[in-house]
């Protein structure tokens, strides 16, 4: 006010006279002077202020003596802030100097200590304590001052006065003081008097408050209520005169007489390490246990416990049931049963009740006692019910427990060993089929040496090898279910894949059906089989066109994305682990599937197309060969609203040390010519096998030596015959293939090793470790085996 009224003078007079000045300066100082003092309570901060004041006094009486016309008081320069700077320092406690914006001028060392940082007040803090300090900026503003509330700031519980002060009062001052903390005996005070003595007022328990005197000092309402009644008599009564030991011990309020119920009391002292006994917490209980049952303790108590419990009276009737309970028993938070019997369907009510009423009138005991709940009849569960003796009128409990999660995992188990034990059934049929399809295939392709197009043979010569493919195809379907198809991995980028096949998706979608393909950024890349990708993304289109075509057509969305493995918890999924990933979404608009038949779309032979309309091979392919490459696939449909499939596969980290592919010696002839000489050691137990690729072989120039077993391999070996190239099975009976190998490396440690094999030629490396080998899968034809047998040669 007095800035103000100075400058309302000031353009009122009009006039250079400047001796009004003196008395307004001195004026300011003292006022400013006194309100600093009163405000941090320093003298020498004061003292400090005062005597800026009276420099700038003097420079008034030095321009008034040179006969100035007029004076004009100028703000402090910023660069004396170095002044502000040092009386500030002078304060124990933190402080700060900023202007109406709360842009930080100045602070002392105790504000740089406190909040480790030269920052805005209002920024030390974030939440509620930030906007307290905002509003008490705006207040000090506004209002010349203002304080906060205690809050915690940096672990220290203060109280902000903010000070609008200045020439112009165009800047404000922040002292952070400490706020006293309470003693141990006025804290225990206000809470007893508070929120605390009403929740154990609301259990039934009584909280008076004495000191070392044995006087009261604070009570909750219920003692206040029993004991001193509405009107009270005196403001702080002794303790021995509002309670009474009689009968042995029993305590009794001597309002209420000796005829009342007895209490139980507690005394729990407030402030132990001071060895006094002033401030002694006071608790007293109903000595009985009439009410015990449906006190709000326990229900505390069962609230905390994490599975279903309640408790029934005598009459079967519910008494009380914890928040786990109602989960497990799919009642609402404001449905309360009448009897336990209301939960389950009616086939089990009266067993049910029969188990109550026997656990409440007998001797106590539990039993388990299978039952289905009304809101869920296809999963049976576990109801305990054991009897309860001296908790008051309850004399049942009932322990439910929900199982849903554990029941989804029980099926899920299931589904997982059903998978994999078809899995191993349909491996193992594939595998042996593969023999008599490499026979197949082998003949004909040695019958078609001898014919040539046109002769009467050739046309079925190659039906018979054309069906023996598709046969093939069928292996190799069952294989990628049971992951044990031979994979060539490889480090690809999956919107390359995407962009490879989706010419051809154009083509099998039809006009219908329209492609929207969706590219993320930063994708990382993935090992896996180009060729097999692929076949799922037809495969998942496939059936997605199949879908939209019940519906007239409609929209195949092709999407790939970055996950990351910080994302991944975001996802909800127990399966998946955290680890960064390439996703890739394929989802349709069409009529959907079922809930209850999309758990069993990636098992075997399972299909809703119409009979010869499928093999219900496509999705169980699929999802063999994502699981076979490292990655996780998931389906989420609803009913004419569209499915999704999207696929998980993990980012691949190159290893800066693996080796790079052994090249081919120098001098050696290219795979493009397949014919060649020496021995070859050919070790097959299957006789139709072994003799196509014996005569396979010896007409391509080499001189084949073959053996049944790994035992009479091993014989030849030790003839000492050169041996080229060693051919051979990996699964035979009496010594498979790499035992025999193993063997035989320790006399021909030199010699390359090709085995053929119906499994996946990445298992078989992962469980056979030996050096210098090479995999051809079945069934292979001729051109095949010659290719890969001039191939290890070349590795030599």
């Amino acid at each position: 006010m007095l800035y103000e009224q100075f400058d309302r003078a000031d353009a009122d007079l009009g006039r250079d006279d400047t001796r009004w000045l003196v008395p307004a300066l001195v004026a300011a100082a003292a006022a400013s002077g006194a309100v600093l003092f009163f405000l941090i309570d320093q003298p020498v901060f004061g003292a400090l202020f005062l005597a800026g004041f009276v420099a700038m006094l003097v420079a008034a009486f030095v321009v008034e003596r040179r006969g100035a016309k007029s004076v004009v008081v100028e703000p402090l320069p910023v660069a004396d802030l170095s002044l502000i700077g040092a009386t500030l320092a002078l304060l124990p406690e933190p402080a700060a100097l900023t202007n109406a914006q709360g842009t930080l001028q100045s602070v002392n060392a105790a504000f740089r200590d406190r909040f480790g940082t030269e920052v805005s007040p209002t920024d030390i803090a974030e939440g509620a304590a930030r906007e307290e300090l905002v509003k008490a900026r705006e207040a000090a503003w506004r209002n010349g001052q203002a304080s906060t509330g205690a809050l915690s700031l940096a672990g220290h519980n203060v109280v902000v006065h903010v000070q609008r002060v200045g020439l112009h009062r165009d800047q404000l001052l922040w002292h952070f003081g400490s706020e006293a903390a309470p003693s141990p005996l006025e804290a225990a005070s206000l809470q007893i008097a508070g929120e605390t003595g009403t929740r154990l007022a609301s259990a039934g328990v009584m909280a008076a408050l004495v000191d070392d005197g044995g006087r009261l000092i604070a009570a909750n309402k219920s003692f206040a209520d029993r004991a001193l009644g509405h009107s009270a008599s005196q403001e702080s009564p002794r303790l021995d005169e509002l309670i009474t030991s009689v009968d042995g011990g029993a305590l009794h309020l001597v309002a209420e007489g000796v005829d009342a119920p007895a209490l139980r009391g507690v005394h729990l002292p407030i402030d132990p390490a001071s060895g006094s006994e002033a401030g002694t917490l006071l608790l007293f209980e109903q000595g009985g246990s009439a009410s015990m049952s449906t006190s709000t303790n326990v229900q505390v108590l069962l609230e905390m416990l994490p599975i279903g419990l309640a408790l029934v009276d005598r009459d079967g009737r519910f008494l009380t049931v914890n928040r786990a309970f109602r989960i497990a028993g799919g009642l609402g938070e404001e449905v309360m049963p009448t009897y336990p019997g209301d939960l389950v369907v009616k086939e089990d009510k009266g067993p049910v009740a029969d188990a109550v009423r026997r656990n409440a009138r007998g001797p106590s005991m539990s039993s388990d006692l299978p039952v289905r709940l009304a809101h869920q009849p296809g999963e049976p569960v576990a109801l305990t019910v054991a009897g309860l003796r001296g908790l008051g009128d309850a004399a049942v409990l009932l322990l439910l427990k929900d199982n849903s999660e554990e029941a989804k995992l029980k099926r899920q188990v299931a589904q997982a060993t059903k998978m994999q034990a078809v899995g191993q059934l349909a491996g193992g049929v594939a595998h042996d089929f593969n023999n008599i399809l490499t026979a197949i295939i082998g003949h004909c392709d040695l019958m078609l040496m001898r014919h040539t197009p046109g002769d009467s043979d050739y046309d079925d010569i190659q039906q018979i090898k054309s069906n023996s493919n598709r046969a093939a195809g069928l292996t190799r379907q069952l294989l990628a279910f049971s992951r044990q198809q031979t994979l060539r991995p490889q480090i690809l980028q999956l919107p390359d894949v995407v962009s490879e096949v989706s010419h051809l998706l154009k083509r099998l979608l039809g006009e219908t059906v329209e492609l929207v393909v969706k590219h993320g950024r930063d994708l990382g890349a993935v090992r896996a089989d180009p060729g097999q990708l692929e076949q799922v993304i037809v495969n998942l289109s496939v059936n997605a066109r199949d879908a939209m075509a019940e519906t007239g057509g409609g929209v195949l969305t092709i999407q790939t994305y970055a996950v990351r493995a910080d994302q991944v918890a975001d996802l909800g999924s127990d399966i998946l682990p955290i680890a960064d990933y390439t996703a890739l979404s394929i989802a349709d608009t069409g009529s959907g599937i079922a809930p209850a038949i999309l758990g069993k779309v990636f098992e075997p032979f399972f299909t809703t197309k119409e009979v010869g309309k499928g093999t219900g091979l496509g999705l169980s392919t699929v999802y063999g060969i994502v699981k076979q490459s490292g990655g996780y696939i998931f389906a989420d449909s609803k009913v004419d609203a569209g499915t999704r499939f999207t696929i998980y596969l993990p980012v691949y980290h190159s290893d800066p040390e693996a080796k790079s592919p052994a090249k081919a010696s120098r001098g050696s002839r290219p795979d493009t010519e397949l014919w060649g000489s020496g021995t070859i050691l050919l070790v097959e137990d299957e006789p139709m096998v072994r003799t196509v690729a014996e005569r396979a072989l010896t007409r391509h120039g080499y001189h084949v030596l073959t053996a049944t077993n790994g035992e009479e391999a091993l014989e030849i070996v030790e003839r000492g015959d050169e041996i080229a190239l060693l051919i051979s099975d990996v699964v035979m009976p009496l010594m498979d293939g790499p035992t025999m190998v193993r063997e035989a490396r320790k006399s021909r440690p030199e010699v390359p090793i090709l085995f053929m094999s119906g499994y996946a030629e990445e298992q078989l490396r992962n469980s056979i470790d030996i050096e210098n080998v090479a995999f051809l899968p079945k069934p292979f034809s001729v051109q095949e085996l010659a290719e890969a047998v001039r191939r290890a040669l070349n590795q030599k």
